[in-house]
């Protein structure tokens, strides 16, 4: 073979080798995590969790620490949602979080999941709970 399209093909798995290393160490999130997963980022603290239920499902029980901001005024309340952190988004079973995961991906925010189960599955594994 050619030295240069050896060079060439060198380079090449280099730099592939490079980005892979790249996306592995970003921690991107999956679209979609378990309680059990979610929970993992609880402990650690530096993820934001996003509530996206109503008020009175809130006020009747909620993962401590995180933000309320109805799924409805979500739009028009991004602002209060940090771009430089990992986020999950928590709704009762997991649907209206989907809808609140992809507003935010539409917006431009990158690194953003959506908690299956919701928190109804988040008591039912006995994890914190405020009311």
């Amino acid at each position: 073979m050619n030295r240069s399209i050896l060079l060439g093909f060198a380079l090449l798995i280099v730099s592939a080798l490079v980005l892979a290393g790249c996306a592995a160490q970003s921690g991107a999130l999956a679209p979609d995590i378990s309680s059990s997963d979610a929970y993992q980022l609880y402990q650690k603290g530096d993820t934001f969790f996003l509530d996206v239920r109503e008020q009175d499902e809130w006020d009747a029980a909620h993962i401590p620490n995180t933000v309320l901001i109805p799924l409805g005024q979500l739009q028009s309340r991004l602002a209060e949602v940090p771009k430089d952190k990992a986020i999950v988004v928590v709704c009762r079973s997991g649907n209206r979080s989907k809808s609140g995961r992809d507003i935010l991906l539409g917006a431009g925010y990158t690194n953003v999941t959506s908690m299956t189960g919701g928190i109804k599955d988040w008591t039912a594994q006995g994890y914190p709970v405020g009311q």
